[in-house]
């Protein structure tokens, strides 16, 4: 495998963690990816849960955690690459991205929407900037904006397809409609998009597959594709080295493939989650919502069947019947707890 190269960054092993919220990838998760070589990611998303302040005062309380788990990722990483995954929905994104940019991250990852205004957040700083697509439509709208309104093309873009976990970037008949192989025509147009872009600027922009890559024989079919590397998320979550509590991750060491299913997000996105009591009882009876967390600006509290901070805090910190999983198609396929730097050894052949 050569090495990914995002700009004046090489990534010895051109594999992306996935971010993952609420609570998913933090520091230890990001540092030990780095470590190993790939690009590790905190995923901003509500990222400050477990501190005693959050309830009161979200968007304040995650700021400063976020700095304090991206100073703590780097210390891991010793010299390594972090990067944080920032949705466009993200209540006060801007703030976020500026805070994540001068705590140090090297990369900003952003999807959930289309990060149409990234550019200028990051502007006269190191940091690169990778937004998460998922059609031709939305590379070529994305490339076209920043080309016309900051004449800037991407410094990395991320396919994202429908094997992902969390939330998708396809409408629901989007999901039952497309195949692998028309997938993969897709992606091929995709391709052609950045290609333009890339000789327009005359830079190389690297294009990173995700979703569904669970194996070295994924990655090797991403790679023969034309990609420059991938991203992986799920993969990740049975490890040690995951900031979940283990009872999330047993969790999918128990999953079952029928159990993995296409829920709707009470964010209006349709998601990918394992079935439990908790996405059962939902269907039934409403949530009450006694509080707001400030999570995201699609999210209505009149309307949400349930507050999805809470459903995924409870997840994060071991109440997995109570609470929501999200999971990518292939989290049946985990059977064991392992190292990050076992999976990053198997990834490129060295096991």
């Amino acid at each position: 495998m050569k090495p990914l190269q995002i700009g004046e960054l090489q990534v010895k092993v051109p594999v992306i963690q996935g971010g993952m919220g609420v609570g998913i990838s933090l520091s230890r998760l990001a540092g030990n990816v780095a470590l190993c070589g790939g690009v590790g990611v905190i995923s901003s998303a509500q990222i400050g849960f477990r501190d005693p302040e959050f309830a009161s005062h979200p968007i304040e309380t995650n700021l400063r955690v976020l700095k304090e788990e991206i100073k703590k990722a780097k210390e891991i990483a010793k010299g390594g690459i972090i990067g944080v995954n920032i949705m466009v929905v993200t209540q006060k994104y801007k703030e976020y991205v500026k805070e994540a940019v001068s705590a140090g991250a090297d990369l900003i990852v952003s999807g959930a929407g289309l990060p149409i205004n990234l550019p200028e957040l990051v502007e006269g700083t190191k940091a690169k900037i990778a937004p998460i697509i998922s059609t031709i439509k939305a590379a070529s709208v994305i490339c076209k904006m920043w080309d016309r309104k900051y004449k800037k093309a991407p410094d990395l873009v991320i396919v994202e397809g429908p094997k992902a976990g969390g939330h998708l970037g396809f409408h629901e008949e989007e999901l039952k409609r497309y195949t692998q192989q028309e997938y993969e025509k897709e992606i091929l147009g995709i391709f052609e998009v950045i290609k333009e872009y890339s000789q327009k600027y005359s830079k190389k922009i690297p294009v990173v597959l995700a979703g569904g890559i669970f194996d070295r024989k994924d990655v090797q079919h991403a790679l023969e594709l034309g990609a420059d590397g991938v991203q992986m998320g799920t993969r990740f979550v049975t490890t040690y080295e995951c900031d979940a509590a283990c009872a999330y991750k047993e969790a999918y060491l128990r999953a079952k493939k029928q159990e993995i299913q296409i829920i709707k997000s009470p964010v209006g996105m349709p998601g990918r989650a394992i079935q439990n009591e908790f996405l059962r009882q939902i269907k039934e009876k409403r949530e009450k919502i006694d509080h707001c967390f400030q999570c995201i600006t699609t999210c209505s509290k009149k309307e949400t069947p349930y507050c999805i901070t809470k459903a995924l805090v409870r997840a994060a910190k071991g109440d997995v019947e109570n609470g929501l999983l999200f999971c990518g198609e292939n989290a049946y396929r985990c059977q064991k707890i392992e190292h990050v730097r076992d999976i990053m050894e198997e990834l490129t052949g060295k096991q």
